[in-house]
């Protein structure tokens, strides 16, 4: 190796010197991996089957100090970097072709503090992980609902799950955050230390340095709620839908129901109601009870299960493998067009695998207001998505026409704005869009902590520097 051959940010090629590679690795407590090396072609692959980049250079962090060293070569060297957490992203920004990748990935640790009801979780760490420490305690914090997701680009983004409605997003349940800069220093966000960039990551996504660890506020809940899935045939899904509608609406915050259209295992097209109650349980076993009583459902199971189990039921429909694509609106109701578009939509769904979905908003969500965080958007009801998913990369224009189909077909009930943690191919308006009101001061934000757009692979906010 006499040098490497890399990217720069504009997507021309740099070569940076063999001795500056052996420097930079010397300072590593981790590793620094090369292609050919033993475990790049592990760390390299991301959740999305569909994303197949190759890193000229992967840095494996130990810990904040390897972030330092790796911003500060990437700065040094004019290089193209991105930065991987659980590396779940839907369009693959964790990675890049020919560019550097910074990779959180060996940071998993997560400690509880069960008298403040506090987590310290490192920047790597996945939902799961987080889950499985504060449920020794029994306590969460809002959490998505995928367990091999990462913590860092959940909260970035927002954060949406289970107990949202109950106590808000991940991001509103943030304490602090530590972060490297695009200086490649180590700064720590609150809301009593730099407020600014505290309010920024709260929503901004990854746009304002490497998020290296978190402290979250923690809540009483389980081991044990209230959870499963009452099953519809498609053929009553309209009904159903307009059930789920008006019964989702009306819902307390210590429920939170998700509609969802699925392929069975024995192939039967259904539509799903997935529900958690977080609540006192006698009083979830009587706000639960429409769902028994309404029509004839194919099956019924709802009942007392580990919070934990609830949290990694979705991990069957979202494994890592898979090729995945989807497209998101968000919406403050579902009307009658709506309704009779998606079931109708769903009837020409090309995968067994793939899936239309309500994800519940509201509650305490819409309790914050929008400009106490960089998140907007706080007035949806529902997150609502197409997600094709399949294996044989022929299929690939099919699967990603089906979704598109539907996206435009949704278009007329949308809120305007996504959930930034579903952008993917959008091109820079539907990034505005989702930034909401909150993108100028965004904007501010990155010119001053971020103005040569180091960290430009994420739901970029361009500097008008």
């Amino acid at each position: 190796m006499a040098h490497v051959t890399i990217s720069t940010p504009t997507g021309e090629m740099t070569v940076v010197d063999e001795a500056e590679v052996r420097a930079l690795s010397s300072r590593l407590g981790g590793e620094l991996l090369l292609p050919g090396h033993d475990g790049y072609e592990e760390v390299r692959r991301v959740w999305n089957r569909m994303i197949d980049k190759r890193p000229a250079l992967i840095v494996r962090c130990a810990g904040p100090g390897d972030v330092c060293e790796a911003v500060r070569f990437g700065q040094e060297n004019d290089l193209l970097v991105s930065v991987r957490g659980g590396g779940h992203n839907i369009a693959g920004k964790a990675t890049c072709d020919g560019g550097l990748m910074i990779d959180l990935s060996g940071m998993r640790r997560v400690h509880v503090d069960p008298v403040e009801r506090m987590a310290r979780v490192e920047g790597g760490a996945l939902l799961g992980d987080l889950d499985r420490e504060a449920q020794v305690f029994g306590l969460a914090t809002t959490a998505g609902v995928v367990t091999h997701t990462g913590v860092g680009g959940l909260t970035l983004g927002g954060g949406v799950g289970r107990l949202a409605r109950k106590y808000g997003l991940a991001c509103d349940n943030l304490l602090a955050v530590e972060v490297v800069t695009a200086s490649g220093e180590v700064v720590r966000a609150s809301a009593r230390e730099n407020e600014d960039l505290f309010w920024g990551v709260r929503g901004g996504g990854g746009n304002f340095g490497v998020a290296t660890a978190f402290e979250f506020r923690l809540h009483p809940v389980g081991p044990d709620v209230l959870g499963g899935v009452v099953v519809h045939r498609l053929k009553e899904a309209r009904a159903a839908l307009e059930f789920y509608h008006e019964y989702s609406r009306t819902a307390p915050d210590e429920l939170s129901a998700d509609g969802i259209f699925l392929t069975s295992p024995d192939g039967e097209p259904a539509f799903v109601i997935s529900v958690c109650y977080v609540g006192p349980i006698d009083e979830g076993e009587r706000v639960l009870q429409p769902l028994s009583r309404f029509g004839a459902p194919l099956s019924h199971e709802i009942g007392h299960l580990a919070y934990t189990d609830v949290q990694a039921a979705a991990d069957a429909f979202f494994p890592i493998g898979p090729c995945f694509y989807w497209k998101s609106h968000f919406l403050k109701d579902i009307s009658d067009d709506a309704l009779e578009l998606t079931v109708d939509h769903f009837a020409k769904v090309p995968s067994p695998r793939s899936l239309l979905i309500f994800q519940q908003f509201g509650g305490a969500v819409g309790r914050v207001t929008r400009s106490d965080t960089a998140f907007w958007h706080r007035d949806v009801q529902w997150d609502n998505f197409a997600v094709s998913v399949w294996t044989d990369p022929g299929e690939s224009e099919a699967q990603k026409g089906w979704v598109r189909e539907w996206w435009d077909l949704m278009t007329p009930f949308s809120m305007g704005g996504e959930y930034v943690n579903n952008l993917g191919e959008e091109g820079e308006d539907r990034v505005v869009a989702s930034y909401g009101g909150n993108y100028e001061r965004l904007v501010t934000l990155k010119n001053k902590y971020d103005p040569t757009n180091f960290f430009r692979l994420n739901a970029n906010i361009a500097p008008s520097m």
